[in-house]
């Protein structure tokens, strides 16, 4: 741990592992700097930044209603198709973006591991923070969107910052995860993208979860983030949209197991970053 002596800073070895969490709230300021360096990046003086943040949502929700929507003629419950897809892809899109830039947020700062101490779980926490700038982004254009349909959200929606704190454990325990993993199995970099892809289509983003079958239903909310979709559409829609609780109680625990396995993981391989890096 770093300790001050006089005009000096000391780095006792062994005792960083004892006071590492204390370590956090020591180096907050790093991790309100590195999540506002970041947003800087994505959004100063670039146009295409702040476009895409607009398009991306957008241009999905046109293909999936399309697709879904138009020619399978997939059910919307109470709601226009695109509120339908919309309000799956706020908690989605801040997932994808989430895991895509903390999976890569080590390496991406590697100069920085091999020359300083500092908890380095702050790294792919303040990418997290990032995505978060996106979410409120697409949801004011949901909002746009809800005006253009004349559709008024259920008093429901009260509950939907619940559901993003589910998903950003989610997005934590999963960035955690695979950012040290990328460190030690550099092939992750390709393998998170497909996670990504294949996840939007396993996902009920394009549809409701009520075209799945009964008997599936529960198993198919091993994935947590189908609870996470559930939950928002639940909060946002209201009216016609089941809630199933057995399938949002094991996303719950999914998600608290999987931000758990995140952070030992990362703290069991965390001492060898900057070797490997």
């Amino acid at each position: 741990m770093a300790q001050k002596d006089n005009n000096f800073l000391i780095i006792e070895s062994g005792k960083a592992e004892k006071h590492y969490f204390k370590d956090l709230w020591r180096y907050r300021e790093l991790f309100y700097f590195l999540s506002w360096r970041d947003i800087l990046v994505r959004y100063k003086q670039t146009v295409i930044g702040i476009a895409w943040s607009v398009l991306r949502p957008v241009i999905t929700m046109v293909i999936f209603t399309i697709v879904f929507g138009r020619i399978a003629k997939l059910p919307s419950v109470d709601a226009p198709y695109p509120i339908l897809v919309f309000t799956a892809l706020l908690p989605w899109l801040f997932f994808s973006s989430a895991l895509s830039d903390s999976s890569n947020s080590l390496i991406g700062n590697a100069n920085m591991i091999s020359k300083i101490y500092f908890p380095r779980m702050i790294l792919p926490a303040s990418a997290v923070i990032v995505a978060l700038i996106d979410f409120f982004i697409s949801f004011i254009l949901l909002g746009i969107i809800m005006l253009w349909y004349r559709f008024v959200p259920s008093w429901k929606i009260v509950f939907m910052p619940l559901f993003l704190l589910l998903a950003l454990i989610v997005s934590l325990g999963a960035g955690f995860l695979l950012s040290a993993l990328n460190v030690k199995y550099r092939d992750f970099k390709y393998i998170v993208p497909f996670i990504i892809q294949f996840g939007l289509y396993a996902s009920p983003v394009g549809f409701s979860s009520d075209v799945i079958p009964n008997k599936w239903r529960f198993l198919y909310s091993i994935n947590p983030m189908v609870g996470v979709i559930d939950g928002f559409r639940w909060s946002i829609i209201g009216k016609g949209v089941e809630f199933y609780i057995p399938g949002f109680l094991i996303s719950i625990f999914l998600a608290i197991l999987l931000f758990l396995i995140g952070i030992i993981y990362f703290r069991k391989t965390e001492k060898t970053f900057a070797d490997r890096i």
